[in-house]
Formats: C-alpha cells, structure tokens, sequence
C-alpha cells in the first residue's frame, strides 16, 4: 500500500530511498523525459537562501523553494526576492514537525496559513505542497487539496543533509537516481541539517547546473515538470 509505505519514510532511510519509485508519476515529481524540477526544501534562511539565488542567476536557471510558513514573515523581503527572480514557490508546511502527528483539520489549518502568507508576501499563488521528511499519508494529501494544493514529493535527492556529504557526493548521488529527468530534492539551508550541510550542497548545485547545461537538460519548475510549461503566474518561461 502506498500511503503507509510512505508513512514510514522518515523513520527507515531504505524505505524513503525506495518510496518515490513505488508512487504515481506526478506524485513523486518524474515527470518528462529531458526535464529536471529543482527543489530546495526548508526555506527561506537569510543565511544561505541568498547564495542559491545568486548562483541561479548566473546560471540564468529558476528551482521551486518548498517555504516553512513560520519564516517567510519574518524573511518577507527576501521571499518577495525569490518570487521577482521568476522561481516558483510552494509550501513545505507551517514548520518542520512530522504531519503524521497531526489531526488532519489541524493540518489543513497550518497549511492554508502557509498558503496565505506566502502569497501575501509573493502576490504570486501557490500550488504545491511537500509534507517534512516526505511522509505521505491519504490524510496530508486531503488536508493538502483542501488548501487549495497538491502534494509532490521527489524522484532524486541528494542526501545532501547528513554529516560529512560533500558536494561531489552530493551531485553523484543525484546523477544515480535522476536518470532521463525527474525531480530533484535539496536543502537550501541547514536548518534541519547538519551544521553548514548548505554550503556542499551549493556546491553540488553548481556541479549539476554546469552537467545538465552541458547535456541540454531543460531545467523547470515543478509546475513546468508536471504538465504546465510555466507557472500560474507572470514569472518567465523556464529554458
């Protein structure tokens, strides 16, 4: 059973390794052939977010930011940066705990405030949800679709949160799963991470711009990824 081979995707990192190749297409984020999604969880951190966009930029490439609730308010300015520079942005939940814990109206309630506070501060609507640690249950996914979301969780990561990844780690990890294209999970800060994971996983992200320009990979948002060549809003087409 899907959801609850999910559910356990926090708890057993072979388990969560394996549950995006056991979900539906759009559900895990593999999307089509020849295109990449890159998503950064855990968002936005004043600390490290600013170094992902700068690099983005010099690449001329937009990602999706799945945003904590609890940071954008106090980080408005730099939120309202990312949505100016054309990325897309989504909701990773209010905060950071497991949604298994949480009764679904509660849930739901986060979520539409999540919602709320990002498009308050982007003026850009928001699509997507992604639960914390990818635990997948019928009832996040309801709570999600009653926010007005769907949920999407990843085809490739690059484990890039442990003690002692390095960028090339990181990037050989997500070369080995990615395949034809699909959708990629990282961390643009350490906060659940360990301490200054971020700055390998920055380098990592420069390591796999540079392959996937070199290839003529299409770099896209997750809405692009999964059936819309462009966002629901006025941001620039992804190459």
């Amino acid at each position: 059973m899907r959801a609850p081979l999910a559910a356990l995707a926090s708890v057993n990192p072979v388990r969560r390794a394996l549950t995006p190749r056991v979900l539906p297409a759009g559900l895990s984020g593999a999307g089509r052939t020849g295109r990449v999604a890159l998503t950064f969880d855990d968002g936005p951190d004043p600390a490290s977010t600013p170094a992902f966009l700068d690099l983005l930029a010099r690449h001329d490439r937009h990602a999706t930011f799945f945003l904590l609730g609890e940071h954008v308010g106090p980080n408005a300015g730099l939120v309202a940066e990312m949505a100016a520079a054309g990325h897309e942005l989504a909701v990773h939940g209010w905060d950071h705990r497991c949604t298994a814990w949480k009764p679904p109206g509660v849930l739901a309630d986060e979520l539409r405030r999540a919602r709320d506070v990002v498009e308050g501060v982007s003026g850009r609507e928001v699509r997507w949800y992604r639960p914390p640690y990818g635990v997948l249950t019928t009832g996040t996914i309801v709570a999600a679709r009653r926010s007005g979301m769907e949920t999407v969780l990843w085809s490739a990561w690059g484990r890039d949160w442990v003690a002692g990844a390095t960028g090339a780690r990181i990037a050989g990890t997500v070369r080995r799963q990615l395949g034809a294209g699909g959708t990629v999970l990282l961390h643009d800060t350490d906060r659940t991470s360990a301490p200054g994971s971020w700055r390998q996983t920055l380098a990592a992200t420069e390591m796999l711009l540079a392959e996937w320009a070199a290839r003529d990979v299409r770099l896209v948002t997750v809405s692009g990824q999964l059936g819309s060549d462009a966002c629901r809003h006025d941001a620039p087409h992804d190459r």
